[in-house]
């Protein structure tokens, strides 16, 4: 059986009429409910990417939202400061884009795409730019904290529509958009040119936009050159930490600049918003360098070929696994072209340092002793298509792992992603090949040390950083309501209001004055669905693949004589995901049964619009009533016999003098016939599933 056609129920009707072998006396009324329940269901899930066009208030509508904070009847109109997440606001913080905007000047932080979207052939979400569409002419640059895919992946969608907007960052996170420009799968429009600005953070370089100076503050990630935005505005200064820990020992030495977050405060901060991903594990984030020994011990001890797997941005990760790799005189390899890429930028960048003879191609792993290799790789999330996977697989084209190689997933799940399943299923499947695998989920019964940390800042560093900060307003972002709440209640332990923090979601409107933070309506906010080419989706289409994957299709195709009304074939049943035919042939007898009956009842009482409607209908409730599902029904009604106007410009056919000579009825009848004869063996020949 193949693995999309699902064994129907094997019941037979009872003798009592319209009530099935299960004692069920199914209604019409009950089968067109099921289906509409069916659509509604899939609808509910496409609707969580919803894109703009479904939001119909006008971005500058007085209508609130959310009851604004402050003294009622007194009118305020002093110049406001707008704060809009377009993603990242929800969810597990994904797709992350943030507008800074005031009067006739507007800035973008961040622009990023959502990995964890889980739909029929969609590869990631983008925020839907329709807002920035409609501020494009104040638009003065995207600011960017760092190179992770969440924060940077919306660029090739949606920067182009920009010509001339320039992308300020740090120089390691501007050659990372540049690399994913480069390898971009679609073409730019004509003209787009990339113009990327490289700030220097160690220096405090500030760069004016507008009526906007921004300025960029070095912060402890898990990707070099992760910064902080400080953006001074006519009404105050605001920070945006992007992503962060408090890390006091990380391994490249780049520790978060507090001595020049302090000095920021000093001078006064109007409202900090502050990254949430964390916010619910207790205590401080462990160092980087306490895993560093973990690797050495591995590496010490393991029998065979070592493959580690983790994130390809990781380049702290790297280095460290090279030290311990020198460190016990082995070669290490690389694959993964994410990964090696942003290897190549780091190197040329100045933030690794690796020593001569270090690195040998993964095509020469096979010459190399198995206790005197290290493979690094991408796939510790346990991706179909990475090379871990393709490894454990027997599919790659170098290198594949067998019984005594030891594998170390140095990574956690992504949280929200869903990715949890994945990697079980590659865990079980190199244990079954006799792979020694360590996780850090587990590391303490395997008996290693810690194998991973997290590049994000738990709740003793987020109150910490509030303390130093000492803004007037708190604004959680980047993460879940659930958790931008428990942020919102570390800040209040930390001395801010509770009046003076907002929790918002995408789309929604934060106005700042130097003394108010109101939240005024919302503008066009959703998520454009992309695929796996990088071409865009409509959700109505995702809609349509979450029920042909939950009920499948069934096409029923009649063949009518026009003068008759009768069937001239046996009715052809086409079932796509809903049942496999040959192994419910009695199923398949009464329901030719019961399209023979529909169309010698009513074929000949009602038009052909009408009849296909009733015929639908009829459908779904017959295989409700034997199967209790709802597959989507499509009609094909064949008329043959009807004389459509082609055929009438070729009744005639030219005699010798110049004269046209009509065919009869019979011969245009049997000529239809020949027609629809060849284009029914065409469709039946497409695939065997069809009875």
């Amino acid at each position: 059986m193949n693995r999309d056609e699902k064994p129907a129920p094997k019941r037979s009707k009872s003798k009592d009429n319209g009530r099935t072998a299960t004692g069920r006396n199914v209604s019409r009324g009950a089968a067109l409910r099921a289906q509409k329940q069916a659509v509604q269901d899939a609808n509910r899930v496409a609707s969580q990417y919803l894109d703009a066009s479904s939001f119909t208030q006008e971005p500058d509508e007085k209508a609130v939202k959310k009851p604004a904070r402050g003294r009622a009847n007194v009118i305020d109109d002093s110049p406001r400061l707008k704060i809009i997440g377009l993603g990242g606001m929800d969810g597990g913080g994904s797709k992350n884009t943030m507008v800074i905007e005031y009067q006739n000047d507007a800035l973008v932080i961040d622009c990023g795409n959502d990995l964890g979207v889980d739909l029929p052939g969609i590869n990631y979400g983008i925020a839907d730019s329709t807002y920035l569409d409609q501020i494009k002419h104040k638009l003065k640059g995207f600011v960017i904290s760092h190179g992770h895919l969440d924060h940077i992946g919306g660029l090739p969608h949606i920067l182009p529509k920009y010509p001339g907007v320039p992308v300020y960052g740090s120089r390691f996170t501007v050659s990372r958009v540049e690399e994913i420009f480069e390898n971009f799968g679609l073409p730019m429009p004509e003209g787009f040119e990339l113009k990327t600005v490289a700030m220097n953070e160690d220096t405090h370089e500030r760069l004016k936009l507008g009526e906007f100076y921004i300025e960029l503050i070095r912060v402890t990630h898990s990707i070099p050159g992760s910064n902080m935005i400080v953006v001074d505005t006519p009404v105050g200064r605001l920070i945006n930490t992007g992503d962060f820990r408090l890390d006091p020992n990380p391994l490249d030495h780049e520790r978060t600049d507090m001595d020049r977050i302090k000095q920021l405060s000093k001078e006064g901060v109007l409202l900090l918003m502050s990254e949430s991903t964390s916010t619910e594990r207790p205590g401080r984030t462990p160092s980087e360098s306490t895993i560093e020994q973990s690797f050495i011990d591995i590496m010490e001890a393991a029998p065979g070929r070592i493959f580690i797997g983790l994130f390809s941005t990781n380049m702290n990760r790297v280095q460290m696994i090279v030290n311990a790799a020198v460190h016990h005189g082995l070669k290490v390899a690389m694959d993964g072209r994410s990964m090696i890429s942003t290897l190549e930028m780091a190197v040329r960048n100045g933030f690794m340092k690796i020593p001569k003879g270090t690195f040998i191609p993964i095509a020469s792993v096979a010459n190399v002793k198995n206790d005197k290799v290290v493979i690094v790789c991408t796939g510790s999330q346990g991706e179909p298509n990475s090379a871990l996977v393709r490894m454990s697989m027997g599919e790659h084209k170098h290198v594949n792992l067998k019984e005594q190689d030891t594998v170390v997933l140095s990574s956690t799940p992504i949280p929200e992603s869903g990715n949890d399943a994945l990697i079980g299923e590659m865990v079980d499947d190199l244990m079954r090949k006799g792979v020694h695998v360590f996780r850090h989920q587990t590391h303490e019964i395997d008996g290693v040390g810690p194998l991973h940390v997290s590049g994000h800042s738990s709740m003793d560093e987020s109150g910490e950083l509030i303390a130093a900060v000492k803004p007037k307003f708190f604004m959680p972002i980047w993460g879940s309501y659930r958790t931008k709440k428990r942020h919102i209640d570390i800040a209040i332990e930390q001395g801010i209001p509770r009046q003076s923090c907002v929790n918002v979601e995408n789309g929604e409107i934060v106005t700042l004055t130097k003394s108010k933070i109101e939240v005024h309506g919302e503008v066009p906010h959703g998520t454009v669905l992309v695929d796996q080419t990088g071409a865009t989706v409509n959700t109505i289409v995702v809609k349509d693949r979450v029920l042909l994957a939950e009920e499948g299709m069934v096409t029923v195709v009649l063949t009518v004589d026009k003068k008759t009304g009768g069937l001239l074939t046996s009715p052809d049943i086409i079932s796509r995901g809903f049942i496999y035919m040959k192994e419910n042939e009695e199923l398949m007898n009464d329901f030719r049964a019961e399209l023979r009956r529909a169309v010698q009842q009513r074929y000949k009482r009602v038009d052909l619009d009408r009849f296909k409607a009733e015929l639908k209908d009829y459908v779904t409730h017959f295989l409700y009533e034997r199967t209790q599902r709802s597959p989507i029904v499509i009609p094909v009604v064949n008329v043959i016999g009807s004389r459509s106007e082609k055929a009438n410009n070729d009744l005639h056919k030219a005699n010798g003098n110049g004269e046209q000579q009509e065919k009869s009825p019979e011969e245009i009848a049997l000529e239809q016939q020949r027609r629809f004869a060849q284009m029914r063996q065409r469709l039946l020949n497409q695939d065997a599933r069809v009875d």
